[in-house]
C-alpha cells in the first residue's frame, strides 16, 4: 500500500516521464529531423551536380579578337602553321612571305625558281600544307609548305618554314593561262582542276595523279592524261572538289549545279540540281563542309541551303547516293560572301550582309555572330584544333580570332530532335557515340535511350505486376498463416539476388532456351491464365462435400495439377502450331517452319535472340519480390474489424477482398507499384547482359533496346572528362533523375488522395 495515498489513488510520480526518456525523445526527434533534411539535401545536391555538368552543353561559342598581322601588300592568299605562330602571305607573282603572327616580323621568303613561267593563278590549302601555282602556259606547280619546330635551351618554341616545289605538270591546254584552279588529295590520288579562257568564256580541264608506295615506303607519282571536265559548260561560276578526289561540283552562272564523278581520266555527269529554288536564284557562295559530303549554298537574296549526298531507294530496291536538300537554315541578312569550313567538326563560318556567323551544320545552331571586318574576307583558315580562325581581308591584313567552343555539336535539337545525319536516308533519332570509321559523326540523341528505358520498364511491369499483386492478395487473404510464414521470407530472400547474376543467367542460359523454343513457350504462356481461371471456375462448381475435403488455404494444391497439365499440353502443341502457321520459303525455295524467319519476312522487323521478352521476364523476376512484399504488408495491415464486419453482413470472401480490403490498402499498393517502377527504370546489369544493348526505336518485342542506366554504365568509363560525350551521359542521368522524380511525385499525390478517400475512421 506504499504506492497509494490515503485516498487510495496512485501517487503522481507514477505518471511522470523519466528525465532520461525525455532527453532521449528530444535527441531522437532532432536526429530524425536532421536525417530527413540530410536526405533532401543529398537529393538536391545530386540534382545540382548533374545540372552543373550539363549546363555547359547549351552555352554558345566565345569568340574574341586576337592581334592582327600587319598588312602584306599584294597578298592574294595566305596560310599558317598548326600553332598559329607563323603565317605566310602568297603574292600575285607566286612568292611567299613568312612572318611571325605575334609582332609581324619577317621570318623568311620564297620565290619560284628562276626561269619559271609567269604565275597567273594561285590557291593556298593551308591545312594540307600546299600552295598551287597556275602558270601562263597551262601548267600547275604544287608547292609543299611544312614547318620544323625547334626548342631553344630556355624552352622557347619556334617554327621554321620549309618550302619544296614539285616540277610543273601540264594540266590545261598549252598556250592558255590558268585563271583559277582547285585541287584535292585523298589517300591514293590527287585531282587538280584548272580553268582556262576559251572562245565561249572559260573551260575546265583536270588531271589525276596516282600515288603508289613501294616496300621502302617511297611514293611514286603516276600522272594520267589531262582531260576535259564539263565540256558542255561554257563558263562555270565555281567549282567544288571534295577531299575524296573522285568527283566535282560545277556551279553554273544560272544557278544550276552539276555533279560529276568517275575514276581514271574522266568525270561523268551523274546528277544536276538547283540548290536554290527559282529561275533566277543564283548561288553567290558555296563550299564543302568537313567530310565533303555536305555542301552549303548561299544565295544573292540571302537564302541559305544545305545539300548532301545521301542514299535514295530506287524502284528496284537498290540504294544510290544522290544529292538532295537536307536542311533549310534561316535566311541571312544579305547576299552570301563566303563559306569556310572548320577542321575536325561540322562548324562553318559564313559572311553575309556585313556579319559573320559561326554555325553548326548538324544541329543548325548559330554558335556565334559578330560584325564582319571592313573589307570582306577573301579567305578564312581554321586551326586544326578549332581554337582560332584567321581571315585575309582586301587591304592585306590577316585578322585573327580566338574561339572557345567546347561543345559545338550540342544543342536541344541534337539531344531531343530528329537530325538528318550524313549518310542517312532521312531525319532520325540516333545515339552513336563512337565508330571505327573516319567519316563518323557523333550522334547524341537521348530519345532512343528514353524509349528503351520505357520499353524495358513496360515489359518488366507487364510481367511482374499481375503476378506480384495477385500473389500478395492471395498470400495475405487466403493462404494459411503457417504457410504465409514460409512464403513471405522466401520472397524477401529472392529480392536479395544480385542483378548481375540474373543478367548472367538471362544472357547465357535463358535467351538461348527461349530462342530455341519460342513458339511452345508462347503457347504455354497463352494457356496459363485461361487455364487458371477455368480451373478456379470448375472448382467453384464442384459440390460442397467435395470442396470441403480441401483444407482452407490449400485449395491451390487441387488446382496446380490441372494448370500444369494444360501448360504441358500447350507446350507439346507448340511445334505443330509453328509448322502449321509459321512457314516461310528459304532462299532455295524449300518451305521451312521457323517463327524467327517468318517474323523477319512477314513483318520486315528484326529478330534478336536477346530481346525485350527475355529482358521483361528477368527484370520482372527482380521486381516481383519488391512489389509483393510492400503490397502484402499493406493488405495484411487492413484492420480485421473491416473484414469481419463485411463477412458478418453476408459478403463472400472474394467480395470482401475486392470491395473492402483492396480499396483500403490501395495507397500501399500504389507505393509498391511505384517502387517496382523505380527498380525497373534504374536496372542496369540485366539490360546490359540480356539484350543486344542497341539504341533502336521500335515497338518490336523481338528486338533489344538500350536504356539510360545501361548506357551510362557502359560508356561513362570510356568518355573523356569534360567532353561532349561525357556531359551527354550526365544529361541522360539528369533525364533519368527527373523521370523518376516526376513520376514518384505524381504517385505520391495519387497515394495521398486515395488514402484520404479510403481512410478508416
Amino acid at each position: 500500500m506504499a504506492d497509494k495515498d490515503v485516498t487510495g489513488a496512485p501517487p503522481e510520480s507514477r505518471f511522470q516521464v523519466a528525465r532520461g526518456t525525455l532527453l532521449a525523445d528530444v535527441w531522437m526527434g532532432r536526429l530524425i529531423r536532421t536525417g530527413g533534411v540530410g536526405v533532401i539535401a543529398a537529393v538536391v545536391g545530386m540534382l545540382v551536380f548533374l545540372l552543373w555538368q550539363v549546363v555547359p552543353l547549351f552555352s554558345g561559342a566565345d569568340v574574341s579578337p586576337l592581334p592582327a598581322v600587319p598588312a602584306q601588300s599584294g597578298a592574294v592568299a595566305f596560310g599558317e602553321d598548326d600553332s598559329g605562330e607563323v603565317a605566310y602571305a602568297a603574292m600575285a607573282d607566286g612568292s611567299l612571305r613568312f612572318v611571325r603572327t605575334a609582332d609581324g616580323s619577317a621570318v623568311s621568303s620564297w620565290t619560284p625558281p628562276a626561269g619559271a613561267v609567269g604565275v597567273t593563278a594561285m590557291r593556298v590549302q593551308s591545312r594540307e600544307g600546299q600552295v598551287l601555282l597556275g602558270h601562263a602556259d597551262g601548267s600547275v606547280t604544287v608547292v609543299s609548305v611544312t614547318f620544323k619546330v625547334n626548342f631553344a635551351k630556355d624552352g622557347r618554341r619556334s617554327a621554321e618554314p620549309e618550302v619544296k616545289a614539285e616540277s610543273p605538270r601540264q594540266v590545261g591546254e598549252k598556250g592558255r593561262p590558268v585563271t583559277e584552279l582547285w585541287a584535292a588529295r585523298s589517300l591514293g590520288s590527287r585531282l587538280i582542276v584548272v580553268r582556262q579562257p576559251s572562245a565561249g568564256g572559260s573551260a575546265l580541264r583536270a588531271i589525276r595523279l596516282t600515288e603508289r608506295r613501294g616496300l621502302g615506303g617511297r611514293a611514286t607519282v603516276i600522272a594520267g592524261e589531262p582531260f576535259a571536265v564539263a565540256a558542255d559548260v561554257t563558263d562555270p561560276a565555281q567549282v567544288l572538289v571534295p577531299s575524296t578526289a573522285d568527283s566535282a561540283l560545277v556551279i553554273l552562272r544560272d544557278g544550276e549545279v552539276r555533279a560529276y564523278s568517275g575514276e581514271g581520266d574522266r568525270l561523268d555527269l551523274i546528277q544536276s540540281f538547283r540548290p536554290l529554288a527559282g529561275p533566277k536564284a543564283t548561288p553567290s557562295a558555296a563550299g564543302f563542309i568537313f567530310g565533303d559530303v555536305s555542301a552549303v549554298f548561299l544565295g544573292t537574296d540571302g537564302r541559305h541551303r544545305v545539300w548532301a549526298l545521301h542514299p535514295v531507294k530506287q524502284p528496284d530496291g537498290r540504294s544510290l547516293r544522290r544529292w538532295g536538300e537536307v536542311r533549310e537554315p534561316e535566311s541571312l541578312p544579305g547576299p552570301g560572301v563566303g563559306v569556310w569550313p572548320a577542321a575536325g567538326n561540322k562548324c562553318y563560318l559564313v559572311s553575309a550582309g556585313g556579319i559573320l556567323q559561326l554555325r553548326n551544320l548538324t544541329t543548325g545552331a548559330v554558335r556565334w555572330e559578330g560584325v564582319a571586318p571592313a573589307g570582306s574576307p577573301r579567305q578564312v583558315v581554321f586551326s586544326r584544333d578549332y581554337d582560332r580562325f584567321s581571315a585575309l581581308v582586301s587591304d592585306g591584313r590577316i585578322l585573327r580570332w580566338k574561339v572557345e567552343d567546347h561543345h559545338p555539336d550540342a544543342s536541344w535539337a541534337a539531344f531531343f530532335g530528329r537530325i538528318w545525319y550524313e549518310g542517312a536516308e532521312g531525319p532520325a533519332f540516333v545515339w552513336q557515340s563512337s565508330s571505327g570509321s573516319d567519316e563518323f559523326e557523333a550522334k547524341y540523341s537521348l530519345v532512343p535511350l528514353i524509349y528503351g528505358t520505357v520499353k524495358g520498364t513496360f515489359y518488366a511491369l507487364l510481367f511482374a505486376l499481375p503476378i506480384a499483386l495477385l500473389a500478395a492478395v492471395y498470400v495475405s487473404q487466403f493462404l494459411r498463416p503457417d504457410l504465409r510464414l514460409i512464403v513471405k521470407p522466401l520472397m524477401e530472400v529472392m529480392a536479395s539476388l544480385p542483378s548481375v547474376v540474373l543478367g548472367f543467367l538471362a544472357g547465357l542460359w535463358l535467351a538461348p532456351v527461349v530462342d530455341a523454343h519460342l513458339v511452345p513457350l508462347l503457347c504455354a504462356l497463352a494457356v496459363l491464365a485461361p487455364a487458371g481461371f477455368a480451373s478456379g471456375w470448375a472448382w467453384s462448381r464442384l459440390p460442397q462435400p467435395v470442396r470441403r475435403r480441401a483444407r482452407p488455404g490449400l485449395e491451390f494444391l487441387w488446382l496446380v495439377p490441372v494448370v500444369c497439365l494444360c501448360v504441358c499440353a500447350a507446350w507439346s502443341l507448340g511445334p505443330w502450331v509453328e509448322s502449321t502457321f509459321f512457314t516461310v520459303a528459304d532462299p532455295s525455295g524449300a518451305v521451312v517452319s521457323d517463327f524467327r524467319e517468318w517474323w523477319r519476312v512477314s513483318t520486315g522487323l528484326a529478330y534478336d535472340a536477346r530481346n525485350s521478352l527475355v529482358v521483361g521476364f528477368v527484370m520482372g523476376f527482380a521486381v516481383i519480390p519488391v512489389v509483393f512484399t510492400i503490397a502484402e504488408d499493406a493488405l495484411s495491415n487492413v484492420p480485421a474489424a473491416l473484414t469481419s464486419g463485411s463477412l458478418a453482413l453476408g459478403a463472400s470472401r472474394w467480395q470482401t477482398v475486392w470491395r473492402v480490403v483492396v480499396p483500403t490498402a490501395v495507397s500501399g499498393i500504389v507505393s509498391a507499384v511505384m517502387i517496382g517502377f523505380g527498380r525497373a527504370v534504374g536496372e542496369t546489369m540485366i539490360v546490359v547482359m540480356a539484350t543486344g544493348n542497341t539504341a533502336v526505336m521500335d515497338a518490336n518485342p523481338f528486338n533489344g533496346m538500350r536504356t539510360l542506366s545501361a548506357n551510362i554504365a557502359v560508356e561513362l568509363p570510356e568518355a573523356p572528362a569534360g567532353h561532349t560525350h561525357f556531359r551527354a551521359l550526365f544529361l541522360g542521368a539528369c533525364c533519368l533523375f527527373l523521370l523518376t522524380f516526376v513520376l514518384n511525385t505524381l504517385a505520391e499525390i495519387l497515394r495521398q488522395r486515395l488514402r484520404e478517400r479510403y481512410k478508416v475512421v
